[in-house]
């Protein structure tokens, strides 16, 4: 499917402006600059209850300028009006659904299982492309079947305002693994700046589903350890939106997930050395412990005042049932 004009979608409220409500991509030509076809890329937008971004994110898939998109939206039986979103924009979607899933990774893996693109990403339905994001990319990077690209990603507050951009710095296995000196220090690669070859993704297993915080970490992981180059574009690819109810915002969770993950990968990696396996391992131990007793302190004023986890859980029920009655 060729993207659809500003002109052809649905006109946005009055008070929604700018990118990607009334601004569009530059149109690319129906033919690469060597008169190939263009690959097909496949996107797939997994949502559930996200009516709030969701047409945001959808528009701004649509709107990239790209003649050869295979766009899906698979949600995940919502309860709110993100169905009836969805449906304002069902003549430019390649398939839709919304019905009850196992979760994102699920709904990821089908998405991109019923994809015919050589190339493939996945937006979630409160992130968003980049205005032009596939034309500069077509433009100025290359469809290599045996490599990952990864491009720059903003992240924007819940209102879509600008906060701060980091440059990836994950070259190798062990840039991956080395969760304080570089995934934690502004290197980390951020989901939707990537694009992928669909079959790469198949060919590694995809996302693991029992992994709902951190699939991509792991997908990255599998990339590296398949010797999966990664191609670094410079290109200005998408935005990561940070708000209250994502799942990331579990600080808790996400980390204690990544550190398991990172700790799998580590027993994967059948060339490391047993020396460096057992360094990592105690590097992963000791970035927990010092990461627990930090947000430990930051959780709240009686946790700040140095008095012990337990005391401080006990104090915070009984506070809550007081304010209850």
């Amino acid at each position: 499917m060729r993207c659809p004009t500003l002109k052809e979608l649905p006109s946005p409220l009055k008070e929604k402006m700018g990118w990607p409500w009334t601004e569009e991509s530059k149109q690319l030509s129906d033919q690469m600059p060597d008169g190939r076809a263009w690959p097909r890329i496949t996107i797939v937008t997994p949502s559930f209850n996200q009516g709030v971004f969701i047409e945001e994110t959808i528009r701004s898939v649509l709107l990239q300028g790209y003649p050869n998109l295979e766009y899906i939206v698979l949600d995940g039986a919502s309860t709110d009006n993100s169905v009836e979103i969805i449906k304002k924009y069902e003549p430019w979607l390649s398939y839709w659904m919304s019905e009850p899933d196992s979760g994102q990774s699920d709904a990821i893996n089908r998405g991109l299982k019923m994809g015919s693109g050589l190339f493939a990403t996945w937006i979630n339905s409160d992130d968003l492309l980049e205005k032009e994001a596939l034309f500069s990319h077509g433009m100025k990077a290359e469809f290599n079947e045996r490599e990952v690209y990864v491009g720059l990603c903003s992240y924007v507050d819940q209102m879509g305002n600008y906060k701060f951009t980091r440059t990836p710095r994950v070259h190798s296995l062990n840039d991956l693994l080395s969760v304080e000196k570089v995934w934690r220090s502004g290197g980390n690669i951020v989901q939707p700046e990537v694009l992928f070859p669909r079959s790469l993704f198949f060919e590694v297993g995809g996302l693991n589903l029992e992994n709902h915080y951190t699939m991509d970490y792991e997908l990255w992981g599998k990339f590296l350890l398949a010797e999966i180059p990664f191609r670094y574009t410079g290109i200005k690819f998408a935005r990561a939106r940070n708000h209250s109810q994502q799942k990331t915002a579990d600080g808790y969770r996400q980390t204690r997930a990544m550190l398991k993950t990172a700790a799998k990968l580590v027993e994967e990696a059948h060339h490391l050395p047993k020396e460096r396996k057992a360094e990592i391992h105690k590097e992963l131990c000791q970035y927990w412990d010092t990461w627990e007793k930090t947000s430990w302190k930051d959780s709240g004023r009686l946790a700040k005042l140095g008095l012990s986890p337990m005391i401080v859980t006990l104090l915070r029920k009984i506070t809550a049932q007081l304010i209850k009655r």
